[in-house]
């Protein structure tokens, strides 16, 4: 028998699955069968069909697998460690300084057993494809590795092991702030030009890891130079991958922002830079309605991260005023205090009914979409495809897409005796778990009955390592 990257039997290789109700355009369609070609992509849909001898038959109502569109794994080593304060205050900066303290201390190894746990824990959460900001290239000392894509590898390995999908993005980080040339001491990992960022996207390409790809980031603008940015887009004019970027995250960057250019963080983005498509703005919290209406024009996306955003205080996010502008919205778990989408869908539609005392905020009656859970899906499966360098065309339930797909436990609590149209609302607003039964990548079932194939060997490995940075200094 063989076997894949985790060392398990390989999971079973069905040519055709079959679900009674599955999302298809958002809709739900019934008795439907997936055909499933050599390459791990969706050869053909058909609704209204009985089962037959060579299905392997999904147990419950069947969904597009989601992008996370912005993650940091090593951050999910500090996960609900952070919740201590002894000084006056505590914000997002003293938060940094702890984050600091981990990233001075995680070595390759202990990055992709940390990597490894939180893709198997995102792809029981419904996440079959993660974009990782990958800022942490260099030794301890601040020193490149000998080989200095061996960050990138432990990360491209994790997700080889666990079977997610990966957007690798290396980030161009060049100094502390506005004001400043060079990194802090404690930024000494982080140090890359634009150079050293197309040299880890193409090195990663030239890999060939299945279901692996890349393009690129930029920290911030605090974080890299107005020429160094430009450097950048301008080397990616050509190129098709996806380009992320921080901004105005916080209320003193954007006042930072506008003590050293004279403008707001994204109208200095939107008259500095060609934006489009590509490029994704992550948190996006802080903006007027005149940098709304500029993004708005470029064509370029916003990635929301609810939960890290509630964590760190950052502020509400102005889901309508986005929206109004039919901007695209991503998703992502960013710190991973969660590790589901639907909590964060959820997250994200509390947070806007708590600040303007309504409720369904994100429903969109107006282009036939009255469910609140639907509507949230549907903006971040759209967007979450181009966050992660694939078109609407080549993501979801459709022929050419690859073969993932998340099915819900019928048995989970919040979802028994629910039927259409409201699975997706009580997916995302009443089950307190991860209500998915199996996760599909690439036509590889990688999650049954809930739970990673390898969870237990991945959980193992990050509780030793753990232990080992417990004990360490930075």
């Amino acid at each position: 028998m063989s076997s894949d990257r985790t060392g398990l039997p390989a999971p079973h290789l069905p040519r055709q699955l079959w679900a009674p109700i599955a999302w298809i355009d958002e809709q739900w369609r019934t008795r439907v069968r997936f055909e499933i070609n050599a390459f791990g992509q969706w050869s053909a849909i058909t609704a209204d069909v009985n089962p037959s001898p060579a299905d392997y038959r999904l147990p419950g109502p069947t969904l597009p697998g989601l992008v996370n569109a912005h993650s940091h794994a090593f951050q999910r080593g500090f996960a609900g460690l952070t919740h201590r304060r002894d000084a006056s205050q505590d914000d997002f900066w003293s938060w940094r300084e702890q984050m600091y303290s981990l990233a001075l201390r995680v070595a390759p190894e202990q990055l992709r057993a940390i990597a490894a746990l939180l893709y198997t824990e995102l792809l029981e959460g419904g996440y079959t494809q993660v974009c990782e900001f990958h800022y942490l290239h260099h030794g301890r000392d601040g020193r490149p590795y000998a080989d200095p894509f061996t960050m990138s590898r432990a990360l491209s390995e994790a997700a080889a092991d666990t079977g997610i999908g990966l957007t690798l993005l290396p980030v161009l980080y060049e100094r502390a702030g506005f004001s400043e040339t060079a990194l802090a001491e404690r930024q000494r990992r982080f140090r890359t030009t634009v150079r050293d960022v197309l040299a880890i996207r193409d090195a990663v390409r030239s890999w060939h890891l299945p279901n692996v790809s890349a393009g690129v980031a930029i920290h911030s603008l605090r974080a890299a130079s107005p020429d160094a940015i430009r450097h950048l887009a301008r080397a990616c004019k050509d190129d098709h991958g996806p380009i992320h970027i921080h901004v105005a995250e916080q209320q003193a960057e954007v006042r930072d922002c506008l003590a050293a250019t004279g403008q707001r963080p994204m109208a200095w983005l939107a008259a500095n830079v060609q934006l489009d498509a590509r490029w994704h703005l992550v948190h996006a919290t802080h903006a007027d309605r005149s940098e709304i209406e500029a993004i708005a024009d470029t064509g370029a996306g916003v990635v929301v991260c609810p939960s890290t955003e509630a964590d760190l205080g950052d502020g509400r996010f102005h889901f309508e005023a986005w929206r109004s502008r039919r901007v695209p919205m991503s998703i992502g778990s960013d710190s991973h205090v969660q590790r589901n989408w639907p909590q964060e869908l959820r997250l994200l539609e509390y947070g806007q009914r708590l600040a303007l005392e309504r409720r369904n905020i994100a429903a969109d009656p107006g282009v036939g979409v009255a469910s609140t859970g639907a509507a949230l899906l549907r903006s971040a499966l759209g967007a979450g495809a181009s966050a992660a360098g694939s078109g609407d065309q080549t993501w979801g339930l459709k022929a050419g897409a690859r073969a993932d797909c998340l099915v819900l436990d019928p048995q989970a609590g919040g979802l028994l005796g629910v039927v259409p149209p409201d699975l997706i609302d009580a997916a995302i607003f009443a089950c307190e778990a991860p209500p998915f039964a199996e996760v599909w990548v690439a036509g590889r079932q990688r999650v049954a009955a809930g739970l990673h194939r390898g969870r237990v060997a991945h959980r193992e490995a990050f509780v030793a390592t753990m232990q080992t940075l417990a004990a360490a200094t930075d």
